[in-house]
């Protein structure tokens, strides 16, 4: 469960995206924005859920929303995947999983019944003063889009 809440400030933050441009939360300062954190780049849930964000990347904009999305994947992983399936934002190397952590994206996973630490798939709707409005902790990867415009 994330410790976030709407209601909270979003926690700073500042990475490296695809194309080695500093991205961070003052960036988006007097818009809407999606964080969204996905465990790795290139695996199906996660291709789904980018392409569904990009593939309806104009409907969010023209609802004020931008999109930044945050895995531990390297830069190159991050240009790769933004690459190959032509992701229309930036997405955060983080590497250290400082930014992960901050939003509480990290926790005790369970697979095949057997637990992990792991990066959890959620969503942070943060508004143009920087106030979390909504998280999704149950990300439908295919209809990503849709759960945030409604």
């Amino acid at each position: 469960m994330a410790v976030l809440k709407p209601g909270d400030p979003a926690p700073y933050f500042s990475g490296i995206d695809q194309d080695e441009n500093i991205i961070s939360l003052c960036d988006y300062k007097g818009s809407k924005l999606v964080v969204y954190f996905y465990p790795k780049a290139n695996t199906p849930g996660c291709t789904a859920e980018s392409c569904s964000l990009s593939d309806n990347y104009d409907s969010l904009l023209s609802k004020g929303y931008k999109v930044v999305g945050v895995s531990a994947d390297s830069v190159k992983s991050q240009k790769n995947f933004a690459d190959k399936y032509s992701l229309r934002f930036s997405l955060l190397a983080d590497t250290d999983k400082v930014i992960i952590k901050a939003y509480g994206a990290w926790g005790t996973k369970k697979m095949y019944g057997r637990e992990y630490e792991g990066i959890m798939r959620y969503t942070f709707l943060i508004d143009e003063q920087g106030i979390i409005t909504d998280v999704i902790e149950k990300v439908d990867t295919k209809n990503h889009a849709k759960q945030i415009l409604g």
